[in-house]
């Protein structure tokens, strides 16, 4: 069903216009869906409007999206939904739905609503590839384009890289403290539906083994894992009926959830229905380090050395840390992934850096001057200055031409959309990959959980 462009911009709307108006709304939130071009700011398009006026929107222009500095403490930060922008970037479309919400709120004129009915993004798009690490200045991202193609992602593309970045970072620094124990992403509950699709998406692109949400295992294909929660226990009579029906609908590899009444009663009920081949037991309250070696020390005892203990619990990096000498055999983390750990966002901006001099004019370098958001001007290159030994040293950035490669710098920024076509498509193994060598590449200190500065130094080089 398409709604027509029936309301004359500018005119003042009856009450029953305005009925209309959200009828047509609510069409096209269950019509188009799929269409992001409306995931934007209502300043966007006025901006928009004001350049066509002007005849500046077809400037020439580059953008890029980085972050001043680390959230407070962090040593590095971690890359993660590139490939999310450039699924939305093919579905930034203006619809008929979307034109007539538009012109029903009169948030522009008609001139920018035809230009916004043809919008097609041709220019192009580099940026530090998923599963890398960044730095304050890093340019995650850069967008090459007229003013108005590029103006008009700026909201979207913040949106995804500042929640998925964000996920990434604090999962990182969780899989990191956990050394080489398995992390579970299970933080679904705690967050809006979506991003918890993304949420398990990041964490996992940033080492986690698994996610509980099934939405993320079939759009990205992540191992999902869950066997039960205390509601399940106490759905029974009792835990022997409870731990009976389990393992026998879902074998002796399963894991029982042991703390819902007496941990030492329910560790030993366990063993004695599942035998000593059971794959685990989940601990999900109580002193975590002290009943985990309580625990240990009985499956031993009763012969079931191979049970794992699986801790869960309102985790965060600084309680699996904690729990490094502990014996437990993996974690499960929910509400201090998903919320970033306390950053749930990367303080990302997408700043105009460079802008034609003229219609036909060369790109000269423009920034911000305003106090405390400070920009550098100038479209830039971005390399990873290494030591002898491989280790890194500087994030050097610069405009112009970069320095020759001596062998020693690693470039970060690679095509991602070229005249409006992407170029970039990597799976998340590769992803995962990308990351493990980029942490193996920082210097020891990245990994520490104390408050410090960045792990190596942003360094901008004078123009050649």
């Amino acid at each position: 069903m398409a709604v027509t462009l029936g309301i004359v911009h500018g005119m003042t709307l009856s009450r029953p216009q305005r009925a209309r108006a959200t009828l047509s709304y609510a069409v096209a939130v269950t019509s188009t869906a799929h269409t992001t071009g409306l995931l934007t700011d209502h300043y966007e398009l006025t901006m928009l409007q004001a350049a066509l006026r002007s005849d500046a929107a077809g400037r020439r222009c580059v953008f890029e999206l980085f972050a001043r500095r680390l959230p407070s403490g962090r040593r590095y930060g971690v890359v993660a939904g590139t490939s999310r922008v450039l699924d939305a970037l093919a579905d930034f479309r203006f619809d008929d739905h979307a034109l007539a919400f538009l012109q029903a709120r009169q948030v522009v004129d008609t001139a920018t609503l035809d230009w916004l009915a043809a919008y097609r993004f041709g220019g192009d798009i580099w940026g530090y590839p998923e599963g890398e690490t960044y730095f304050p200045g890093s340019p995650l991202l850069v967008v090459e384009g007229s003013f108005a193609e590029a103006v008009v992602l700026e909201t979207l593309v913040l949106s995804i890289l500042n929640h998925d970045c964000a996920i990434a970072s604090a999962a990182s620094r969780m899989v990191g403290v956990a050394d080489g124990r398995p992390v579970i992403e299970m933080g679904a509950r705690r967050t809006h539906e979506l991003a918890a699709v993304a949420a398990a998406r990041a964490a996992y692109v940033a080492g986690f083994a698994a996610t509980a949400n099934l939405a993320a295992g079939q759009r990205y294909g992540i191992p999902t894992t869950g066997t039960a929660a205390h509601s399940f226990i106490l759905l029974h009579d009792d835990e022997r009926a409870a731990f009976t029906a389990q393992v026998e609908s879902l074998g002796v590899g399963t894991t029982l959830l042991v703390d819902t009444y007496d941990i030492t009663q329910a560790v030993r009920l366990a063993i004695e229905i599942a035998g000593t081949d059971l794959g685990a037991v989940r601990i999900d309250s109580g002193d975590l380090p002290m009943l985990a070696r309580d625990v240990r020390r009985q499956l031993d005892a009763l012969g079931a050395k191979r049970t794992r203990v699986v801790v869960t619990s309102d985790l965060d990096e600084f309680a699996i840390a904690a729990l490094a000498a502990a014996p437990v055999d993996g974690y499960g983390v929910g509400t201090a992934l998903v919320t970033g750990s306390g950053h749930p966002t990367c303080g990302f901006v997408y700043k105009l850096v460079a802008r034609a001099a003229g219609p036909e004019g060369t790109l000269v370098a423009v920034a911000k001057r305003s106090t405390g958001k400070l920009s550098i001007g100038g479209r830039k290159w971005a390399l990873r200055q290494l030591s002898t030994t491989g280790t890194a040293r500087t994030e050097l950035l610069g405009i112009g031409t970069p320095p020759r490669n001596d062998g020693d710098d690693r470039e970060l920024l690679v095509p991602l959309v070229q005249a409006g076509e992407r170029v970039y498509d990597e799976s998340l193994d590769q992803m995962r990959e990308r990351h493990a060598r980029s942490l193996e590449e920082l210097p020891p200190a990245a990994r520490q959980l104390s408050r410090g500065e960045p792990a190596i130094e942003t360094v901008y080089e004078e123009k050649r």
